[in-house]
């Protein structure tokens, strides 16, 4: 089995639907961050390197992020392939990861823009446990009373707002858009409407992987 790369805008239900990949798959889920932290916390050539970049507030650049990828591909877990979470964001690193990795399939969840806006904007947690709600989607039985815990203050994201997240969604087409071509044209882009239910989502991406 070769990797699969998932990505989407903030908002789409990436984190979900990497879950369900992983479980059907039994592919390990690899993201950057986690790659930058665990580097870091080794204290690796490529993580002090990392972190040179990271301390003086620059962009950790392609070939570092390249090195910890083929780094992780030698690793037991990653034999049969890995679920690639949010990388690449662009052609060239997607150029890179082709000497490094066979890609079977990539899976762009898809939803338009002002669901996004309001499936952020309306998000809201429970300061004392953790727990999220949603104002329209999945409000607390009794209104700023959490169901889990009982507790009574709510607190929301201060990047939530509309004008983040449209910021955010610009940036992601800028970025994204390019990408997504690139790999329709080599015929491995799958994209799934994520404008369902989770299970209608999970399942229209596991058919989709042939899994």
């Amino acid at each position: 089995m070769a990797s699969i790369v998932l990505f989407g805008p903030p908002g789409a239900g990436k984190g979900t639907q990497a879950v369900a990949i992983m479980r059907k798959t039994g592919l390990p889920q690899v993201s950057t961050g986690d790659m930058l932290r665990a580097a870091l916390a080794a204290g690796s050539a490529l993580g002090l390197e990392a972190k040179s970049y990271m301390e003086a507030g620059a962009l950790v650049p392609d070939s570092v992020i390249i090195g910890l990828i083929d780094e992780r591909m030698q690793q037991e877990d990653a034999k049969n392939g890995v679920l690639f979470d949010g990388f690449p964001r662009t052609i060239a690193q997607a150029e890179a990861l082709e000497n490094i990795e066979e890609i079977k399939v990539v899976v762009s969840i898809e939803v338009p823009d002002e669901r996004i806006v309001e499936r952020i904007c309306g998000r809201y947690s429970c300061s004392d446990c953790g727990a999220v709600y949603h104002e329209k989607f999945n409000p607390t039985s009794v209104p700023d009373v959490c169901d889990s815990c009982a507790g009574r203050q709510m607190n929301r994201r201060a990047d939530d707002n509309e004008d983040t997240v449209r910021s955010r969604l610009q940036a992601y087409h800028n970025q994204t858009a390019p990408l997504a071509e690139w790999y329709s044209n080599k015929g491995i882009l799958l994209r799934v409407n994520g404008d369902q239910q989770i299970e209608d989502v999970a399942s229209e991406i596991i058919s989709g992987i042939g899994g």
